[in-house]
Order: C-alpha cells, then structure tokens, then sequence
C-alpha cells in the first residue's frame, strides 16, 4: 500500500520537478545568466526580423543606349549596439550590369515630408519606369508606368530609400520582438542618423565602399541631406556630391511660420519671386515681359533692396513709399494695388494661392503654382489645399504599388504606405533655439570635405520652397567664402517636383548626370 501511494506520489511531483527546474540556459565564461537570456532573446528576434529582398533584371533605354540592369527591391533591418533589430527600412536599388562596382558612381535618393515614401522620385524622376503621365492631365484608372528616356541610371547606380515608417518598412518595436522605439527615427537628428546608418549598412553589404557617392534629396530630403552628410563626414564617409531639388534649410524663411514669429520679414522677400514667376504663368502681370528669367532677375533686386528697406522700416515707412511700394508690388504679382495695402506689403504663401485667382474662384498650386483648381470656400483668406495633388496622388499611389508587387516581386504580404504616422516630429536639437535649422550642417560638411560638390535645383513655380529661398541660404552658409564656388544653380521653369513637366525633366537630367560625371 505505501509502494502504491509512493508511486502515486512521484508520478504527481515529477513532472512539476522536470518542468519546474529546467536547466538554465548555458553561459559563456565570466557571463551571468541575465546576460545569457537576453543573448537569446536577441537570437531569437533576429530570426525573426532579417533584411529580405527580391532581385529582378530589366532593360531600360536612355536617350538612345540602352542599360541592362539589375532591380533589388528589399527590406534592410537596421540594429543597435547590441545587436537587436530596431527598424526595417525599405528600398529599391538599380545597378548597371557589367560595371566596375569601385568605379560605379552610387546615389542615394529619397523624398521629404518629413514621413514621405520616395514613390515620388522613383516613379516620377530617377526610376528606369515612371508613371505614364502629360505633365498637367489628369488621369484615371488603370493606371501605367512607361520606360523612363531620364533615367539616372546612366550616370549612377540607384538607391531609392523609403524613410523610416514608410514604404514597406516599420519600426520593430519591443512588442514585435525588437528593440526600436518611434523616438529613435522621428525627429531632426534621429532621422538622419537612421539614414547615415542605412548607407552605412548598404555600402558594407554591398561592397561598395570604394564608388564615388552622392546624396539626392527633395523638400525635407534637403534637409535631411544636411544632417546626414555631416554625419557621415564624421564617420569618414566621403562623398563626392550632394545634390538638392527644392530645397529648405530652415523652417523660419517660410511664409507659413511666420504667424507664429512676428516681427520677421525675410520670408516675403525671399517668396517674392515666386509669386512674380506664377502671376507671369497664369497672365496675371498688368504688363507682361517677353521672357521669365530677366524679369525675375528684376524682381531678386527689388525684394534684397527696396522692397526690403521698406519692410525694415515698419511703421516709420513714409506713406509715399508705403503707396510707391504696394504699386510696384502690384505690377510684379497681379494682386491688387488696394488687397496689397490691406496686407501691409505683406502677403504669404496660402494668401497669394487664394488671391492670385481669386475673380475666378479658383486657387492656385502651392507646390506646382502652374495647377489651379476651385476654390473650396472663395471667401477664405487662404486656400484650403494644393489643387497639384488632386492631379498626381492616385497615379503615383496606384504605380507604386503594382510596380513593387507585379514587375520587381515584392511585397505581395505587405502595405506600402506612401506616407507614414511620424508625429510628433522632434524638431528640437542640441545648441539650437527657434525654428529647426540645418545650414551649419552643410556647412560643417562642406568644411570637413572642401572637395565634395554641391548642386542646387529647383523650380520657379513653387510656393512651398521657392527657388530665390535656397539660393539666399546658399549664399549665407556659415563657411569660409572660397568654399561657395563648389556650389552649383540651375533652375527650371516648372514646380516643385521638377519632374512633373517633361521638358524640365530631360534637362535635369543632362544637368545632373553631367555633375555626377564631371565629380568623380
């Protein structure tokens, strides 16, 4: 009877002893048991979060040659220090087939926002395929892409990189089995270190260390092109070229911001141009000039002299040059001598795109101001969106997404998301105060680097970065004098998006694939 209750006893207190008292996981020498679970944990997300990719082979033709070219579409997982995943960041990379990989120029491309995927560049500019758009038309579905006559991708191999929280790439954060937070990639500086540590990373995974190297940026990717060449400045990256497509280097010259910093007047001088190109497009002027580019040559004097003395002033403007002032500003933007006064000289961008028009009630673009659309509310002071938009988003968005999935195999479990939720943005950096501000970035870089070349683009019809901006900041880095002749301009008579308008496309090609040539 006891054997019996014995064997009962063991048979119910074995099994808790086996699963209760499991051996501990082994550690290496001098390594506490602490130390040997969190390697296994960092084991273990690791096979679950690996830099995937699809690899394809296509053939484009580029002004007359033709490229066969290898198409790379993937996801590079990025981690810490110790090892653990922190973040996926997507991309399409193109490489010229049968070249010298040490000799091939590489460039680095990606949009703005912040939190913009780069379908726009990739689609509408660099990509071997772009959308099948004319210029202004809307289009509808079923949408399609044509081979790309610009492509970059006779001047250089290609990397497209969607930023962090977009595309198909995510944050891994701790409750997916990684170690990345939001705050570690959303913000001035976090993004720009996720970026520098992309390139980083893809240059070592495809030995590329040794080919000459350039950074696209459009919008924020300007910006963003800031902070990451003087990063990998600092880590003895070189690159041969930085090249900006409308750019902003610092929030406080937008109109926009200026209701919240009063007292600023350097915005509506630098905007000023800009509204002179659009009101010239739309026949707005009460007297017209032959040609654009003299005319805002002019219109460049007049805001850095006359109409800027006159705005320094403030209310110690006589009112004879208040009136002479508020006429001349008439005759360069077709806005009505009396809407002027009403402004006190002073008009923003969201005003001027609900003004310019405005016996119509229609707006114009804010990115593209050669778009017009109704006016929502015609009595509004501003206009409540960018008419550029409704024209463009669908046709992109629906590219982009049957381009990744049917032509390069990727994807076809995944949301590419066009946009991503990067709020709350963390503008605030180290040793800045007001508005964020990368110009000491550029500089710095250029500094550490004097041989590294520069190369300013834009448009004339955009109000969101206008043109006469990044040539003003340009000329106000804080850098020795001798390092401005590494800076380039060339300007194009279209918006924001160069791209859109066909003409200005082919020319910003010539003019960037001969930068990249004659940089390396």
């Amino acid at each position: 009877m006891k054997s019996k209750k014995l064997a009962l006893l063991l048979s119910l207190v074995l099994p808790v002893l086996f699963l209760t008292a499991q051996p501990p996981a082994r550690t290496a020498p001098g390594q506490s048991a602490q130390q040997a679970e969190g390697n296994a944990a960092v084991k273990k997300s690791n096979e679950k979060w690996k830099s995937e990719k699809s690899v394809t082979h296509g053939v484009v033709t580029i002004e007359g040659k033709t490229i066969n070219y290898q198409a790379d579409a993937g996801i590079l997982v990025l981690k810490n220090a110790q090892g653990s995943p922190t973040i996926g960041i997507s991309y399409v990379a193109y490489f010229k087939e049968g070249e010298n990989a040490d000799k091939r120029p590489v460039t680095f491309i990606y949009n703005g926002g912040p939190g913009s995927s780069t379908m726009w560049l990739h689609m509408g500019c660099w990509g071997p395929q772009k959308v099948n758009m004319k210029d202004m038309a809307r289009s509808s579905a079923p949408y399609s892409t044509v081979s790309n006559n610009y492509s970059l991708l006779d001047a250089s191999d290609l990397v497209f990189i969607d930023a962090p929280g977009t595309g198909f790439g995510e944050v891994i954060t701790k409750e997916m089995g990684g170690a990345g937070n939001r705050s570690d990639f959303f913000g001035v500086d976090e993004d720009g270190q996720a970026f520098a540590n992309f390139i980083v990373q893809f240059i070592t995974d495809y030995n590329r260390w040794n080919s000459p190297k350039y950074l696209f940026g459009e919008s924020y990717g300007t910006f963003r092109s800031a902070v990451v060449s003087n990063i990998l400045g600092q880590r003895n990256v070189s690159l041969n070229g930085v090249i900006l497509l409308s750019q902003l280097f610092t929030y406080s010259n937008m109109t926009e911001t200026l209701s919240g910093n009063p007292g600023t007047d350097l915005p509506y001088q630098l905007i000023l141009p800009s509204f002179a190109a659009t009101a010239y497009y739309h026949n707005k002027l009460p007297k017209k000039p032959a040609a654009l580019r003299p005319f805002l040559k002019e219109v460049e004097d007049f805001a850095l002299t006359e109409y800027a003395l006159a705005l320094n002033k403030g209310a110690d403007l006589d009112q004879a040059s208040f009136n002479s002032i508020a006429e001349k500003l008439h005759n360069y933007t077709g806005l009505s001598v009396n809407y002027l006064k009403k402004a006190n000289l002073r008009v923003n961008g969201p005003q001027f795109e609900q003004a310019l028009l405005g016996d119509e009630n229609k707006v114009t673009g804010r990115l593209d101001s050669r778009f017009s659309g109704d006016a929502i509310n015609p009595l509004s002071e501003n206009a409540q969106y960018d008419p550029m938009d409704s024209y463009i988003g669908a046709t992109f968005t629906s590219a982009i997404n049957s381009y990744m999935r049917n032509t390069l195999k990727f994807g076809q479990d995944k949301q590419y998301k066009t946009s991503g939720n990067v709020q709350p943005w963390n503008f605030r950096r180290r040793g800045f105060i007001g508005f964020p501000n990368v110009m000491g970035d550029m500089a710095r870089a250029m500094v550490l680097n004097p041989t590294m070349k520069v190369l300013l683009t834009g448009g004339y019809f955009d109000l969101g970065t206008p043109y006469f901006e990044g040539i003003f900041e340009m000329k106000h880095l804080p850098m020795p004098a001798s390092l401005q002749k590494n800076i380039q301009y060339e300007y194009y008579e279209s918006g924001h998006m160069v791209y859109l308008h066909p003409e200005s496309l082919k020319q910003l090609h010539s003019t960037v694939a001969k930068f990249i040539e004659d940089t390396h």
